[in-house]
């Protein structure tokens, strides 16, 4: 018995928690080293995965390439009209052009001075004239389509204006027109110019109208 009457208990409690024991170094490495593993793993699958399809695009690109051009080449049909012919009758201001040489037409018809499109499609569409120059000249290609009534549609231009005076001596000049347009079948192109009066033709090469598919 302690002092004052009071007895001294002293408890031992057997059922305390403990703390916990750290784990080991060891273990928290491997559990690091599993998880960088299992990262570098995924990020590889996925740059497999982009370079292959990079490579089936990059293969696809090719044969399409490949494929749209070998279609060029069966289609582009270049032909040209050359005012020379016994049939060439031209208007005041129209150009007309002969079918002597037989020339292929690719989808087009050759009518009243025009080239009438058979197929809808892109087309580069070309002229070149030559021409006295000693006055202003205007060079067009127009476009005829069932679209829209009335007037033509110029397509192609060029203006001419001459420095001689009526005095000054013969000179010849020429101009040329290109161009890509999307043509629907039954329209037709045809040449004007101010004056089918002025038109030069020395060789065949001098005057020339076609167009061909692209």
């Amino acid at each position: 018995m302690a002092k004052g009457g009071y007895t001294s208990l002293y408890v031992m409690d057997n059922h305390a928690t403990h703390p916990p024991v750290p784990p080991r170094l060891s273990q928290g490495r491997q559990h690091a080293s599993v998880g960088q593993t299992l990262l570098f793993i995924l990020m590889s699958v996925a740059l497999c995965g982009m370079t292959i399809e990079a490579c089936l695009i990059y293969h696809l690109y090719q044969t399409e390439s490949v494929t749209l051009a070998s279609s060029s080449k069966i289609i582009t049909v270049s032909l040209s009209f050359f005012p020379d012919g016994q049939d060439v009758v031209h208007a005041k201001d129209i150009m007309a052009w002969s079918t002597d040489a037989d020339p292929l037409l690719y989808e087009m018809d050759y009518k009243d001075r025009s080239l009438v499109i058979q197929k809808e499609g892109y087309y580069y569409v070309y002229s070149k004239v030559s021409f006295s120059d000693n006055d202003v000249f205007h060079h067009l290609v127009d476009l005829r389509t069932e679209k829209f009534t009335g007037k033509s549609i110029n397509l192609l231009k060029s203006r001419k204006y001459s420095n001689l005076s009526k005095h000054s001596s013969y000179k010849q000049s020429n101009s040329y027109l290109g161009g890509v347009f999307h043509l629907s079948k039954g329209d037709a192109i045809f040449v004007k110019v101010s004056n089918t009066s002025k038109i030069v033709q020395q060789k065949p090469s001098d005057n020339v109208f076609g167009a061909y598919m692209i």
